[in-house]
């Protein structure tokens, strides 16, 4: 499977996840930072189709959308409205001028989208995705995941939005008792033409402290995927096996146009017309037979009842003594 993607994204359904360095401040211990020498943040070397560090000329790359959703009816609540910044961060620092993207609204919407130089295409080839993520409040409620936006040349990043197509979408998500790191793409039907959504079941868990986690997506020719965080492995599987729906249909379906046959029997089984009775066939024998070869434990205790009080039963909120009897529960006994 090929995924060509040419605009790298953020998209953060709700900024009371992540950043907003200036809602709540961090204790210092100065006698702690006194004693630890930072490291200096250097810029890379290395390569890479899209790498960014945040450097200075930054804004030049990133573009904030002011998109609104059309079918909203109170327009404002839909609006992506959040600021961003770029800023070192203010909780657990580590390294001196390594500076992050920031949200900066509480309880609004950010989008911001970043074009690539050129194309990507991974045919024949391994497609990593990797970033840091670091909720310097905690992560409580919304999403902190990248799209790779489907190639669109009439795509302003102003407009950017959640129903902007894109090819893949990665990264941690939680907000009540969802938590999770979607790995999300879209297929396009070789048939119909059409493109669908296909959701990792099974996603692992993503890490809501206040560190900087690394999450990775891999993708390889062979359609395997691996999802790690911090360099640990948390999920494998397939792009074949591991998606709902599935890529591929199942190989057998149900036929809407198959009727039940007038002379069907629905009964699981019927009287063998065949059958004959074996000749020393007793119909008054019983079912069931002493076992002569059975002993009597040595604590068993002949005077038991077979039931007994049921300490979990409780009593229905309706029973009346009166209509229903003694409420006396039992159960059998153990």
């Amino acid at each position: 499977m090929r995924f060509n993607a040419a605009v790298a994204s953020a998209l953060v359904s709700s900024a009371t996840l992540m950043g907003y360095a200036h809602a709540e401040e961090a204790e210092k211990n100065p006698d702690a930072t006194s004693v630890v020498e930072k490291p200096t943040f250097t810029p890379t070397t290395l390569k890479a189709p899209f790498l960014e560090q945040f450097t200075d000329d930054w804004e030049s790359r990133w573009t904030p959308s002011h998109a609104k959703k059309d079918d909203s009816q109170t327009e404002e609540d839909w609006a992506y409205v959040g600021e961003w910044s770029v800023e070192e961060p203010t909780v657990f620092k580590g390294i001196d001028g390594d500076k992050g993207l920031v949200v900066k609204n509480p309880a609004a919407h950010h989008a911001i989208s970043a074009k690539f130089p050129k194309k990507i295409d991974n045919k024949g080839k391994a497609l990593v995705v990797q970033y840091e993520v670091k909720p310097q409040n905690s992560l409580v409620c919304g999403g902190a995941y990248l799209k790779l936006l489907q190639e669109n040349k009439k795509l302003h990043a102003e407009e950017f939005s959640n129903a902007t197509p894109y090819v893949i979408m990665f990264g941690p998500d939680k907000c009540g008792a969802t938590n999770k790191v979607h790995f999300i793409f879209r297929h396009k039907n070789p048939k119909t033409g059409e493109y669908e959504e296909k959701h990792l079941k099974a996603p692992p868990a993503a890490r809501t402290n206040k560190v900087t986690s690394l999450y990775t997506l891999i993708v390889r020719p062979d359609q395997s995927f691996q999802i790690l965080i911090d360099g640990e492995a948390v999920k494998n599987g397939t792009l074949l096996e591991d998606f709902n729906p599935p890529v591929n249909p199942e190989k057998e379906i149900d036929d809407p146009k198959d009727k039940k046959p007038d002379d069907w029997v629905d009964d699981v089984k019927i009287p063998d017309p065949e059958a004959t009775k074996p000749e020393d066939w007793d119909e008054e024998a019983p079912y069931e037979i002493v076992d002569e070869e059975a002993t009597k434990p040595e604590d068993w205790l002949e005077e038991e009842p077979t039931s007994i009080p049921d300490p979990e039963a409780e009593k229905p909120e309706d029973w009346d003594d009166e209509e229903d009897g003694d409420w006396i529960p039992h159960c059998s006994q153990p």
